[in-house]
């Protein structure tokens, strides 16, 4: 039936089966712009997490189109990519229903809601070879459409497991707006470009699996130092603010004078202002003027909000793993928990062995125990569980239980 309906749609606009391809219907310059202003620019590291790295492998390339069906961002295999260069299903190209007739990103925009197209579905004879599952982006808070997260591929891309995969990602996406949207709801009048706060970046830091913490504000990154990587990240943890004496103590495992932490903050204002301006420290308490996205915050947003595919995406390492700062010493503990608990209570089979091969967990006799016992019987996975199993035991100096 929705099939039928695309192809009587496309019947409707005239458009021709054997049409040739088209060009691309935006400059590099147009593109750039759209790219820069749109929404979903925000969100590509969880896209690149959640599915890209994964298309490498499996022969398959990922789009992100906008609400109008333009291809936005093409990403995957590179030998798919280029054949897919001679249907022009490239970054800049219209891929609407209404340009190309029935097809996965334009479908779904059309009909709202997720699609899989098989090669002859196609409403254009150029893509009968190929196959595509699509889900529509929703704006969280509006719900508006913003675009589309296409697999386009040839079997692999209509999978069964395919089209869940897509609708998780698309929650993972939604999830990370609307954290953006919280931490910084000016980023909503993007959508209509009216105001000087449409063009305001977001300030991000990154301490998970590196120990000097990194800032990014748009597309510019910078490195901190370790001590100054702690205090940034504490003041974000701690929104309300921290007094002088509060932070020495959340930095220092013995007594230091708090005048020495003084001296640090004058360093790190100084660098902050050379390296991402838009972090301002205030003083009494210390507290940071706009809100900056902390990874490890996000990680436990989205463990609170059920997203753990997402949070185990975002999760690189522990926090500043390095840092025998107090401060950073708790929240180490609490984020990597909390994703540990929330794993073992909630995940998949196939999640949780995901998190059982991250260096965290190699070691973690409850976590591959608890692998084993949500994989199922006929599993071809559970001889490699079995195996890690005996040697964690074997290391340890307990027998095995399976």
């Amino acid at each position: 039936m929705l099939i039928r309906e695309s192809w009587q749609r496309s019947l409707r606009e005239r458009l021709s089966p054997d049409a040739a391809a088209t060009s691309v219907d935006l400059a590099a310059d147009g593109l750039r712009d759209l790219r820069n202003g749109h929404p979903l620019a925000d969100v590509l590291p969880v896209v690149h997490n959640l599915l890209i790295r994964h298309a490498v492998d499996a022969g398959l390339i990922v789009a992100v189109s906008d609400e109008r069906g333009r291809l936005l961002w093409v990403d995957g295999d590179h030998a798919v990519r280029r054949r897919a260069e001679a249907m022009r299903f490239v970054e800049g190209t219209d891929w609407s229903e209404r340009t190309r007739g029935t097809n996965a990103p334009g479908t779904a925009l059309a009909t709202r809601q997720s699609v899989q197209i098989h090669q002859d579905e196609h409403f254009t004879r150029l893509a009968a070879s190929w196959s595509c599952t699509a889900a529509p982006v929703r704006d969280p808070t509006t719900r508006a459409l913003l675009g589309t997260i296409d697999i386009t591929g040839f079997d692999h891309a209509v999978a069964p497991q395919t089209l869940p995969m897509v609708e998780a990602a698309v929650a993972a996406i939604e999830a990370e707006l609307r954290l953006i949207a919280l931490k910084q709801p000016e980023k909503h009048t993007r959508l209509q470009r009216t105001g000087p706060s449409a063009d305001a970046k977001l300030v991000e830091m990154r301490v998970l699996g590196r120990d000097h913490g990194q800032v990014a504000v748009g597309n510019h990154t910078g490195e901190l130092r370790p001590r100054h990587a702690e205090i940034l990240a504490l003041l974000a943890w701690h929104p309300q603010g921290l007094s002088a004496e509060r932070l020495t103590i959340l930095l220092h495992e013995h007594t230091v004078s708090v005048d020495h932490v003084r001296a640090e903050m004058v360093r790190l204002r100084k660098q902050l202002t050379r390296l991402a301006p838009g972090i301002i420290i205030e003083s009494q308490p210390y507290r940071l003027r706009m809100p900056v996205a902390l990874d490890a915050r996000e990680v436990l947003d989205l463990l609170d909000r059920g997203a753990h595919r997402a949070a185990l995406a975002k999760y690189h390492g522990a926090v500043l793993p390095s840092s025998v700062a107090p401060g950073i010493v708790d929240m180490r503990s609490e984020v990597s928990g909390q994703l540990r608990q929330a794993l073992l209570s909630d995940a998949s089979a196939d999640l949780l062995l995901a998190y059982a091969r991250t260096d965290e967990a190699h070691d973690d006799a409850q976590v591959w125990q608890a692998c084993l016992d949500r994989l199922p019987s006929h599993s071809a996975k559970r001889a490699g569980v079995i195996a890690r199993l005996t040697t964690i035991s074997a290391e340890i100096g307990t027998p095995a239980r399976f």
